[in-house]
């Protein structure tokens, strides 16, 4: 593991504190620190101090999809298949499996593929446009929308549970800094396509 990936990590934090910012031990430790420790060890000169943010990125993302996607499996859902859902869902109207990749960074042939397996469960339904047959507009069924209504307020509940330790100042803190972060790549790739 490099710290970035996100995987699993046996080791254990020796001191019993993970390195916070600017070297601060953290309560309890974590995977990250221990990893992080482990390069600095072997390769002092370098600034692992990337790593200590975007390894506990990924490591995060990683844990929480695990659990996260209990509702979902429930319901016979994969998660990419609950993001198509929710982006028709939260936009309110019909879109086009193009829009529907955009909205869920997913690509064409894997919207294509996951709309037919939707469809044909009955949560979605297609309409073909009267001006080009090419093009298809999607929707929710009404058993689609009550699927996404009755999951939603299950998955807020577990992310609320999840964050109940860190207090609602800090959360707010957290919130910002990752909008700004995510603000700033996704800048950067959309600069990188075009």
């Amino acid at each position: 593991m490099t710290a970035t990936d996100g995987g699993a990590h046996d080791g254990a934090a020796g001191d019993g504190g993970a390195a916070g910012p600017g070297g601060a031990a953290g309560p309890g430790g974590d995977t990250v620190a221990a990893v992080v420790r482990q390069w600095r060890a072997v390769r002092p000169d370098l600034d692992t101090g990337p790593m200590e943010i975007i390894g506990r990125i990924n490591r995060c993302a990683a844990l929480l999809q695990q659990a996260e996607d209990a509702p979902l499996r429930r319901a016979g859902l994969s998660r990419a298949e609950f993001d198509l859902l929710g982006a028709l869902r939260r936009t309110g109207h019909e879109l086009t499996p193009g829009e529907l990749a955009r909205e869920t960074f997913s690509s064409g042939a894997a919207v294509t593929k996951r709309l037919k397996q939707l469809t044909e469960r009955g949560l979605v339904e297609r309409r073909g446009d009267t001006r080009d047959r090419r093009v298809a507009h999607l929707r929710l069924t009404d058993t689609g929308r009550d699927l996404v209504d009755g999951i939603l307020p299950e998955q807020l509940a577990y992310e609320s549970a999840v964050l109940s330790g860190v207090d609602g100042v800090r959360q707010g803190e957290l919130a910002a800094l990752l909008g700004g972060l995510l603000g700033q790549l996704e800048g950067r790739l959309d600069a990188l396509r075009t």
